[in-house]
């Protein structure tokens, strides 16, 4: 029972809500918001920014919304800014229904609608741009929503969400929306420090229930059992299937068949029958790869999979002819769109980058209103689209990094999982994960389990940010700039405590060496003494043990059968005679096959000498002698007995080596020293000793903390160095941006300065339009790791003279960075420059399609980014020059038909 304190506090916060306005903007849903909802709404209200960590699903976008409905309540604006296109799409319409079209506008780079609108949704490199405009941002912005702001750990791209952040006018509220992030306190006071007041809201509870299982010849097993630890039942399982996989008479095509890396791996079809029979459809299957998820489409396809019911498959014609009617019938031919809508009514699809955006859109859609049971996507489908399904199912726990295939992180791993269980409709979402024998169930538990993943920054000056920060405010306030990023924050944080531990190991060390001292002499000398003496004895063994193996292996090669040797190392000592010399043994050094005094055969090796073996005596051995019979054995091992009888073992010999002198040298200088005579010498010793270690782990702290410290100050001097090498910034005591800096700074492409470079030194110039489209193609493109793209060689001479001299400028730009030790330019790929050309001339969506590896999708995504740079270029030549006008003219040739369908 509440008691009057408490009861008044509810009134005066309900009192609060309704004057805030958070009343009615709940009055508006159709329930009541969570506490974590209502924490952070409140702090909207009160005047803060807010960053809210919480699981995938819970509801985050929904603080967003209620900016919104603050920024209209009072007349201002709002940016909705999102870290891919789709996503931003998707948003838009979402906006739109919620708040009236009227009042969401949306910015993409190739979109603008309604961009006067108090709403803007946008990607967040548009923001990133217009804050570096002379434009800059609205006046009347009040907030800006980072959603997936997480993103920022990206290593290509996770640079532009803390530009934004540290650039932001104070006046602009952030609310940051992220995935759960086990440092999000850090992460919210690197907020609070460059944005003022930001309230940090932590939510790890999940709306939905998660379960996890492992799924086994079509068998559900959980992976937890009701304590919490790893199911026994389901360890024993595997291991039965472990043993299963391998019996005789398997046959090649069945579940039992060897799979990818020789493996058993469960089917598709096989795992989707059992998440049919266990109600939890629909499903998103998570395979990291586009072949992947088309593969498994086809493989539904032949094994005549049907998910929907009849009404349901009406539905679904319905809404994809209706969604397709854009699209010309020879386009629809050439994407395969009779298969695709076949597979969509059975109730399947795929979802990744190679699909035209429309055909996502599709997806998406159908997915949303439940017509579709099974999707088949890559990662990016975990990020932010609103996606829900019942159950996902993540195929394999290795995904291609852009580097490497590497383990999935327990981040990565929880934004996959966090798409399972759609709230006000399932009581629990389930993660699957189907068995093969390259599953470790242990590592699994932990990565499902797991509570610490960090969000870390990625932030780096690049060519193009370090022009625009010159040109903005000047070196000195630049370098001040990047000193407040998070990547600069989280290593001064390393940096304190690094500090802390530097400061206890130099206390320790100071602590110890007052135990370390002794009334005799100086003890430090002498322990100096002591430890080069060590030193050298370890190197001098080193070297003997080298010398003496190499002494031994050369004599052990030049012995032969029936010569009689000692050996005295190991727990076999004693004269043995050679019955093969070993020389034609399959291993790499020699290991003669010797018979001893007590009748027993062994290979004896280097390791059995103490010094190199030499024949004491010679017996000659019979060609009736037979190792393999005792009786043989019994009259040799006898007859070696009676040779040895009167011989001596010989005494080793030990080899001199270099250092011997050294060695003597310090010994006698130590007997010498006052401190050796000294009763608690070796106490005093144990105390230096450990003294000795502190101030190595201090050092080895400094080096750290030398390391670390002016990180992206070094960075974005070094960056700096490259600009004026290369004349874009001036040289001397106060850099600043020069003309051809200032064109730099309005182009944002991946490869900025190359970019740069290719229109200062005329490399655009004389090229026609469509050979224009070719060479920004060479320079947008980015190959993925299996694209092996062929073609026609270039036939016009202005194109390949063009092409020539923007590799010449590559390497004349990787030339600089290595001398400044400076890394930023990916290597030129020409896989894009036939297409992009073919259609640039006016080929047909098939002719091009034709000729290329690229998907559909691809092509379009990649026709988008070459007029992005043509757009860019454009932009920094002077108005009336004949480059800007071709520019236009090739933007003209390459926004056409379905390139320009999919920008709508």
């Amino acid at each position: 029972m509440s008691s009057h304190a408490d009861r008044f506090a509810a009134a005066a916060q309900r009192r609060q809500d309704q004057t805030s306005g958070l009343r009615d903007f709940v009055d508006t849903l159709e329930h009541d918001l969570d506490p974590f909802q209502h924490e952070a709404c409140r702090a909207l209200a009160a005047g803060d920014g807010v960053l809210v960590a919480a699981p995938t699903g819970s509801g985050k976008t929904l603080i967003g919304e209620f900016g919104a409905f603050l920024a209209l309540a009072a007349g201002q604006r709002l940016y909705y800014t999102t870290p891919i296109k789709a996503l931003s799409n998707q948003k838009f319409r979402e906006f739109q229904k919620r708040f009236g079209e009227s009042r969401v506008g949306l910015l993409t780079g190739d979109r603008a609608v309604n961009a006067d609108a108090p709403i803007i949704v946008m990607t967040t490199e548009i923001l990133r741009n217009m804050l570096y405009s002379a434009v800059g941002v609205h006046e009347d912005v009040a907030f800006v929503v980072m959603d997936e702001v997480h993103y920022l750990a990206d290593r290509t791209r996770g640079a532009v969400w803390e530009e934004v952040i540290i650039h932001l006018p104070q006046r602009v509220r952030v609310i940051a929306l992220s995935a759960t992030v086990s440092n999000a306190e850090e992460f919210g006071a690197w907020l609070q420090a460059t944005r003022g007041r930001v309230h940090v809201v932590v939510e790890e509870h999940r709306p939905i229930p998660l379960s996890q299982a492992v799924v086994i010849d079509g068998e559900l097993h959980a992976l937890f059992d009701r304590s919490g630890g790893v199911s026994q039942s389901l360890i024993a399982r595997t291991r039965r299937a472990q043993v299963e996989q391998w019996r005789p008479g398997q046959r090649p095509g069945t579940h039992q068949g060897r799979g990818p890396r020789g493996g058993h791996r469960q089917s598709r079809t096989e795992v989707l029958e059992a998440l049919e029979l266990e109600s939890l459809l629909p499903t998103i299957d998570f395979i990291f790869s586009r072949a992947g998820c088309e593969a498994a489409l086809a493989q539904c396809r032949a094994a005549g999979l049907r998910l929907t019911t009849p009404q349901e498959r009406v539905q679904i014609r319905g809404i994809v002819d209706a969604m397709s009617e854009v699209l010309p019938e020879e386009d629809l031919a050439i994407l395969g769109w009779p298969q695709w809508r076949d597979s969509l009514e059975d109730g399947v699809a795929a979802h990744h980058a190679g699909l035209i955006p429309l055909f996502k859109e599709v997806v998406e859609r159908l997915f949303q209103e439940g017509l579709l049971k099974v999707v088949f996507a890559t990662e990016t489908l975990a990020l932010g689209i609103n996606m829900p399904a019942r159950s996902v199912v993540i195929e394999r726990l290795v995904k291609w990094n852009g580097e490497q295939h590497a383990p999935l992180s327990a981040g990565e791993y929880t934004q996959l999982t966090g798409r399972a269980g759609r709230r006000g409709l399932d009581r629990e979402g389930t993660a699957i994960v189907p068995w093969s024998p390259d599953l470790d169930v242990q590592a699994l538990a932990g990565l499902a389990s797991a509570r610490t993943y960090p969000l870390n920054s990625s932030f780096r000056p690049t060519y193009n940010m370090a022009v625009n920060l010159l040109t903005r405010f000047g070196a000195e306030q630049s370098v001040a700039l990047l000193e407040r990023s998070f990547a600069q924050f989280q290593v001064e944080q390393r940096l304190r405590n690094l500090n802390e531990q530097l400061g206890a190991a130099q206390e320790n060390a100071e602590e110890l060496q007052s135990r370390a001292t002794c009334h005799l002499g100086d003890f430090d000398e002498y322990f100096e003494l002591r430890s080069r003496l060590s030193a050298n004895e370890r190197a001098v063994s080193r070297r003997t043990s080298s010398s003496e193996r190499a002494a031994v292996n050369v004599a052990l090669e030049q012995l032969g059968r029936g010569d009689v040797v000692y050996v005295d190392r190991g727990r076999n000592t004693g004269f043995v005679v050679i019955l093969d010399n070993g020389k034609h043994a399959a291993e790499t050094a020699v290991r003669p096959l010797v018979l001893g005094t007590d009748r027993r055969l062994r290979r004896v090796s280097a390791t059995d000498f103490a010094s190199p073996p030499h024949a004491m005596s010679q017996m000659k051995i019979s060609g009736a002698f037979s190792a393999r019979k005792p009786e043989s054995r019994k009259r040799l091992a006898a007859e070696l007995r009676t040779r040895t009888a009167d011989l001596t073992a010989p005494r080793p010999s030990r080899p001199v080596v270099e250092g011997d002198a050294e060695v003597a040298r310090l010994r006698r200088e130590i007997r010498a020293h006052p401190c050796h005579g000294c009763d608690e010498r070796e106490d005093h010793a144990r105390w230096a000793q450990l003294r000795a270690r502190a101030l190595q782990e201090s050092s080895a702290i400094q080096a750290r903390i030398g390391q670390r410290a002016s990180t992206l100050g070094k960075q974005f001097e070094r960056v700096c160095l490259v600009l004026a090498e290369m004349g874009y910034v001036t040289r001397g005591e106060v850099l600043k941006t020069t003309d051809e800096g200032r064109r730099l700074a309005g182009i944002y492409a991946d490869l900025d300065l190359l970019s740069a470079e290719c229109v200062r030194h005329g490399v655009l110039d004389g090229l026609e339009s469509h050979e224009l489209v070719a060479l920004a193609a060479l320079l947008v493109f980015e190959a993925r790791e299996d694209d092996d793209y062929a073609g026609e060689p270039i036939s016009a001479p202005g194109l390949r003279r063009a092409m020539v001299a923007a590799y010449d400028a590559w390497q004349d730009i990787n030339e600089v960075e290595q001398r400044f030790r400076v890394s930023t330019q990916r290597t030129l790929h020409a896989g894009f420059v036939r297409p992009a050309l073919r259609w640039a001339r006016g080929d047909s969506l098939a002719a091009v399609l034709a000729s290329t590896q690229l998907q559909p999708g691809d092509f379009v995504r990649w026709c988008r980014q070459v007029i992005d740079w043509l757009v860019q270029v454009s932009e920094v030549l002077p108005e009336g020059s004949v480059v800007r006008s071709t520019c236009r003219q090739a933007v003209d040739l390459v926004d056409r038909d379905i390139v320009q369908l999919m920008s709508q």
